[in-house]
């Protein structure tokens, strides 16, 4: 695109603001990246190098002088510089929908409340692996860590560009319109951004599709209720694929046509059951569980909707290991596993990894609460869980909710809370990091602290 002569500001300098900025000034745009807190000074030194201009601590009336704005993710929508630049009606679009202007690849689109990142991870495996054999390149870029700004002039027609996508990310795309849509699950999370309310969220995560048309496909998770019910009877002028591992309770029609059948998964056809793989063939220690049926199921519908074969698929998933702070083993310390599961933000999150664990476990949970209703998974915890370890802003409330249920003990820290587990995990037993919770009380991110975790597991002198 040739945006020679338009003024664009971008709010927020994070990755993705300063990756958008950047883009922006490749392509002739005159730029102003505008962040109320502190930006590195080689950053600012290297943006202007590159002509653009950075300002820090406020945003100044510069920032509405704009034909339009790139903004943040993190930035929510009642902010006030969100309200301004709305009341002099200055357009704001997310880097994701700036991206795909300049998108010349296949865009594979990946969203939901879980499962996003193993989805992702497998889909640019499968396709890194196809692409080997077939001469393109696959781009792994969005809310996995990596900006699609920052990679997406290198994309090639027949590249595939494979787009995790957070609900934050969606508010802000009008016309970004992925050539294969997939929606793993949508429960309750970031609901203070929606002001608790469930169905705006569940919208923000359904833009993914709302540009979709002929020759396009939109996957989805049968399994989860919200969508079941969302797409029951609807029709669309794109391609609509069904996946799911639960048996069908009322005996109704099966709209599924990637499912789990007993010990293999398959694919429907018109002309039958197509064979992709057994099950017990991609199962290991640290890839596991339901859940990760599930998104296996997902990463199938997706190759097969790329055209990629079977053999492909079979090869990378019997490969494959997790993603890290994902259900990640770490190591084994007197007879107990120990396994980070940081990445677990969210109640439903932690009830995967709890019905993943073999036998009984002790649980560290924990962090900045985002409105969980612990009482739901009260049944489950009490099967499962030996001894409970609460852990940061909100161990008090996990408290309150799971005693008398099972024993819990609150930690001063992460190191207390695994000092604990060491002293009580019994041999065979598995110790579960799965915080249930943000980390922004403690942490920079989930990242920060799962790698913490495990500093402190490898730490652990075994007797």
């Amino acid at each position: 695109m040739d945006l020679s002569g338009k003024k664009v500001s971008v709010i927020g300098a994070g990755k993705s603001g300063i990756a958008a900025a950047e883009l922006l000034g490749s392509a002739g745009a005159d730029v102003l990246l505008s962040d109320l807190g502190r930006i590195e000074e080689y950053e600012v030194l290297r943006l202007q190098k590159k002509r653009i201009s950075v300002e820090q601590e406020r945003h100044s009336e510069r920032v509405y002088d704009a034909d339009f704005c790139v903004i943040s993710p993190g930035i929510p929508p009642h902010a006030q510089v969100v309200k301004t630049l709305e009341s002099k009606g200055i357009h704001i679009i997310s880097e994701i929908e700036l991206a795909s202007l300049f998108c010349k690849a296949r865009v594979v689109g990946i969203t939901g409340t879980d499962g996003k990142t193993t989805t992702s991870t497998l889909i640019h495996r499968i396709c890194d692996a196809d692409g080997h054999l077939n001469g393109y390149r696959s781009f792994s870029v969005g809310n996995i860590g990596v900006p699609f700004s920052s990679k997406v002039l290198d994309m090639k027609s027949g590249d595939v560009a494979i787009v995790e996508l957070s609900s934050y990310q969606l508010e802000r795309c009008f016309s970004f319109k992925p050539d294969i849509a997939l929606i793993t699950n949508i429960t309750p999370d970031h609901l203070a951004r929606y002001d608790g309310d469930m169905p705006r969220y569940a919208a923000a995560k359904f833009r993914i599709y709302a540009n979709q048309g002929e020759g396009d496909t939109l996957i989805y998770n049968e399994d989860d209720p919200l969508l079941s019910e969302h797409f029951a009877g609807k029709h669309f002028p794109f391609n609509v694929v069904p996946f799911g591992l639960e048996p069908l309770s009322d005996g109704g029609h099966d709209r599924r046509i990637v499912v789990a059948d007993g010990e293999r998964i398959v694919v429907r056809t018109a002309n039958g059951e197509d064979q992709v793989i057994v099950i017990s063939e991609f199962l290991k220690n640290s890839f596991r569980g339901r859940h990760n049926i599930s998104n296996v199921l997902a990463a199938i519908a997706a190759a097969r909707a790329l055209g990629i074969g079977y053999e492909v698929v079979r090869s990378v998933l019997k490969e494959f290991r997790g993603v890290e702070h994902r259900q990640e083993f770490v190591m084994t310390v007197n007879g107990a596993c120990w396994v980070n599961d940081s990445k677990a933000t969210n109640l439903n999150a932690m009830r995967q990894a709890l019905e993943a664990v073999p036998g009984t476990c002790v649980l560290i949970a924990g962090g900045r609460d985002k409105g969980n209703d612990y009482p739901s998974i009260a049944g489950l915890v009490g099967k499962k869980v030996s001894l409970l370890i609460a852990l940061g802003e909100s161990k008090a409330k996990i408290t309150s909710a799971f005693e008398g249920i099972v024993p819990v003990h609150e930690a001063l820290s992460l190191e207390d809370a695994v000092s604990l587990a060491y002293g009580s995990a019994g041999d065979g037993q598995t110790v579960l990091f799965s915080p249930g919770c943000a980390s922004f009380d403690m942490f920079e991110n989930f990242e920060d602290r799962g790698i913490k975790f495990k500093q402190c597991v490898y730490h652990l002198q075994p007797c």
